[in-house]
């Protein structure tokens, strides 16, 4: 694991935009592993800002985000498929039908999953996952007590993650109770993994990931089994 430690929030963000830039340039059929939430949109700013300026294409790439809420449609504007549109998706240049969620609305969100897991192994699995942590130290909606091999599949959130989340909606009580997430297992098998951490909230979570023990009770944990992670935070995470 390596871990880069930068001074400020902004400087640990153009970190994480440029390694995926560089990883584009190297391989621009990449199947990207992407990420939703606060964290993310300066990622994506300056990924859209790169792309208008000519630096980075998505053109050959394609991508499968990491999870998205039981219930919600894909235009339900607090739904992860209208965030991956507004944020980046309408912005660059992915090719039509280069691009996946789960539904999140589907009549079986249990075969949903399973079918997800499919696709995403159908495409070789991931290139390059980016991902953020969550404070109790989840990735994807993998919340503590998650297996550490495990695929992709209904997590129910906890107390916590819903009130981290609960600002993109109008009550706490609408935040859902249940999301489809990729698996511990299946982020494991990407070729190469970015985290992004920053601020005093997430050191208690970013140093029980790094330093261990490797645990359930931290699923980011996990990271320590992977051949090759880059984790990016800046001083005060």
């Amino acid at each position: 694991m390596r871990v880069l430690i930068h001074p400020t929030p902004e400087l640990a963000i153009d970190c994480v935009s440029n390694l995926m830039i560089a990883r584009l340039a190297r391989q621009p059929d990449a199947v990207l592993g992407l990420a939703t939430g606060g964290t993310m949109e300066a990622v994506y700013a300056r990924l859209i800002a790169a792309h208008h300026a000519g630096r980075v294409s998505f053109a050959a790439a394609r991508s499968f985000n990491l999870d998205e809420y039981v219930g919600l449609a894909p235009d339900h504007p607090c739904s992860y498929w209208t965030y991956m549109r507004e944020h980046l998706f309408a912005r660059v240049d992915f090719a039509a039908g280069c691009t996946a969620l789960p539904r999140g609305d589907a009549a079986d969100p249990e075969a949903e999953a399973a079918r997800y897991e499919a696709e995403i192994a159908a495409a070789g699995d991931i290139s390059l996952q980016l991902l953020g942590l969550g404070s109790n130290g989840h990735i994807g909606f993998n919340e503590p007590t998650s297996s550490l091999s495990s695929l992709t599949r209904i997590k129910t959130l906890t107390h916590s993650t819903r009130a981290a989340n609960a600002r993109f909606f109008d009550r706490f009580d609408d935040v859902p109770r249940l999301a489809i997430t990729m698996g511990i297992g299946t982020i494991l098998r990407a070729d190469e993994v970015l985290l992004l951490a920053y601020g005093a909230g997430k050191a208690e979570s970013a140093a029980a990931m790094i330093e261990g023990p490797l645990a359930a009770a931290c699923p980011a944990s996990a990271l320590q089994l992977h051949r090759k992670v880059t984790v990016v935070l800046d001083e005060a995470a």
